[in-house]
C-alpha cells in the first residue's frame, strides 16, 4: 500500500499579471513535483522572468493563486523566501569582494553564525571548483567562475527550491555544461529546479518536464518525449539490400516514401516503439530483411518553433 503522493514544490492556479494594458501571465496553471527540474521555456517577453519573480516572491500577482514548497507567495511570502535561492539572468555578486567574501556576506544575511559561515563559504567554494580564487576580486573572473559564484551564493542556505533564470546565457558550451553537472548534482540532494532558458538543449538535457509559455499562456506541457510526439516529421527510414526488397517492403508499409536510387523506405512515425515495433512485425512477416534502420524524431527547437510565434498563435485560433 502507498502513501499519499507529495505536495508538489510549486503550484499556480490561474495566476495572471499585466503592467498597465499589457497582459503578461494570461492565468497559468503549474505544478512542479518536488525532487525534479522543471523547465519554462517561451521566446522573449512570453512572461518566463516574470512567472519567476512572482513564485520568489518579489513581484505580486494580480490574480490567482502561486504556492512554494506549501506556502502562499502572497500571504506567507517569508516563509517562501526562507525556502527558496535565485540566480537571476545577470551575475549577482560583487565585483570589488573576493570570492570567499562574497560568500561569507551572503553566509551572514542567512543568519549563520561567523563559524558556520566560514564552513558553509568553504565547502561551496570546493564544490565549486573555485579554490584557486577564492582570495581573488571578482572582477578578474571569468564568466563561468562567476556564475559558478553565482550558483555557489544560492547554496549558502540550503534552499529546497532554486530558480534558475537563464542561468548559462553567455557561458561557452564548455561552462554550460559545467553549470548543468553541478544542477544535476543539487537533484541527489532533493532540490527541486525551476529553470527558465532559451537553450532548448539545456532543457532537454536537464527537465524531468516542460511548460512551453508563449503570449502569457501555457501552450504545451509534458515530458521532452511528450512534447516532440506533438510535432509531426519523425520518422523511420529503412534501408534494404535491393530493389526487390524495397518493392516488397513498400507493398508491406503503403505509408512509406520509397527511394529507388538510395534503396530506402521512410516510413512516418511518432517515434514511440509500438510504432517501431509494428514495422519490424509487418517486415518479418513479409520476410522482408532490412538492412540498416534509423529513427528521427523533432527536437525541442521544432515544438519550439511549432508552438509559439504569431503563426502558431493564428493556427490555433482557427
Amino acid at each position: 500500500m502507498t502513501g499519499p503522493s507529495p505536495s508538489p514544490a510549486i503550484e499556480t492556479v490561474g495566476l495572471r499579471k499585466s503592467f498597465g494594458d499589457h497582459v503578461v501571465l494570461g492565468g497559468i496553471d503549474l505544478t512542479v513535483p518536488a525532487g525534479t527540474v522543471f523547465a519554462l521555456l517561451g521566446p522573449n517577453g512570453a512572461g518566463k522572468t516574470t512567472t519567476v519573480n512572482i513564485l520568489s516572491t518579489l513581484l505580486t500577482p494580480d490574480g490567482g493563486e502561486a504556492r512554494v514548497v506549501g506556502h502562499d507567495v502572497v500571504r506567507a511570502a517569508d516563509k517562501v523566501r526562507a525556502s527558496i535561492g535565485v540566480t537571476g539572468q545577470f551575475s549577482a555578486v560583487d565585483q570589488l569582494m573576493t570570492g570567499e567574501e562574497n560568500l561569507l556576506l551572503m553566509a551572514a544575511l542567512q543568519h549563520l553564525s561567523r563559524q558556520e559561515g566560514r564552513t558553509r563559504a568553504a565547502e561551496l567554494i570546493e564544490r565549486f571548483d573555485l579554490a584557486g580564487a577564492a582570495k581573488k576580486t571578482v572582477a578578474t573572473y571569468s564568466g563561468g567562475m562567476r556564475r559558478r559564484l553565482d550558483l555557489a551564493m544560492t547554496l549558502v542556505g540550503r534552499p529546497s527550491v532554486i530558480f534558475l533564470d537563464e542561468p548559462t546565457t553567455g557561458l561557452d558550451p564548455r561552462g554550460r555544461r559545467v553549470m548543468w553537472d553541478f544542477v544535476r548534482s543539487l537533484l541527489s540532494e532533493g532540490v527541486t529546479i525551476f529553470l527558465t532558458t532559451q537553450y532548448l538543449e539545456e532543457a532537454d538535457q536537464l527537465a524531468d518536464r516542460i511548460a512551453v509559455l508563449d503570449d502569457g499562456r501555457i501552450v504545451a506541457a509534458g515530458t521532452p518525449a511528450e512534447l516532440k510526439r506533438l510535432v509531426p516529421g519523425g520518422h523511420i527510414k529503412l534501408e534494404l539490400a535491393d530493389e526487390s526488397s524495397l518493392t516488397a517492403a513498400a507493398s508491406v508499409l503503403p505509408d512509406g516514401i520509397p527511394d529507388g536510387d538510395d534503396l530506402t523506405l521512410t516510413i512516418p512515425s511518432n517515434g514511440d516503439i509500438a510504432a517501431l515495433r509494428e514495422v519490424l512485425n509487418r517486415l518479418e512477416q513479409a520476410g522482408v530483411p532490412a538492412q540498416r534502420l534509423s529513427l528521427t524524431t523533432p527536437d525541442l527547437d521544432d515544438v519550439f518553433l511549432a508552438l509559439t510565434g504569431p503563426q502558431a498563435r493564428k493556427e490555433v485560433a482557427r
